[in-house]
């Protein structure tokens, strides 16, 4: 999900897969929560490499369907969510991803010097989660796509 270059790394996935085996990719979608996450993160980002693509997209199978193209067949793509029971509080989240997610920390890291946009963030975070914790509860969206290399 966090290779920047979708395409190449499409196509190393194909390659490396042997003919008749299977690609199996489990990703979060852009609209679940952790893809509302990164849009949440996005302003206070460092600005991507050149050519990178967002790691939402690999949530999205159309997306995905595209880069594997017709050296697949069998496509079966699901979207399921992953029941999260860890966070009592929405600042809980929070701290947990500020702390030990490396996307959350890489951009917690890039403001650091800058209180006021670290206080926004720290408050678009909470904000978010608030509206995704029902009773300790959170669901996270993801996509599980499998598909059988061609050859």
């Amino acid at each position: 999900m966090f290779a920047p270059h979708h395409q190449a790394t499409a196509d190393e996935l194909v390659r490396v897969c042997r003919p008749g085996g299977t690609i199996g990719l489990l990703n979060w979608t852009p609209e679940g929560f952790i893809g509302q996450m990164f849009a949440t993160m996005k302003p206070y980002a460092p600005p991507p490499p050149p050519g990178a693509q967002p790691p939402p997209l690999w949530g999205q199978e159309e997306h995905v369907r595209t880069l594997l193209g017709d050296r697949v067949t069998d496509v079966q793509a699901h979207r399921r969510t992953l029941r999260v029971d860890a966070f009592r509080e929405p600042e809980d989240f929070r701290e947990f991803f500020k702390a030990t997610y490396g996307p959350t920390i890489a951009v917690y890291r890039s403001i650091a010097d800058d209180p006021q946009r670290t206080a926004d963030l720290d408050a678009a975070l909470t904000d978010l989660a608030a509206g995704a914790l029902q009773d300790g509860v959170m669901e996270w969206e993801y996509l599980l796509l499998t598909a059988r290399r061609t050859g």
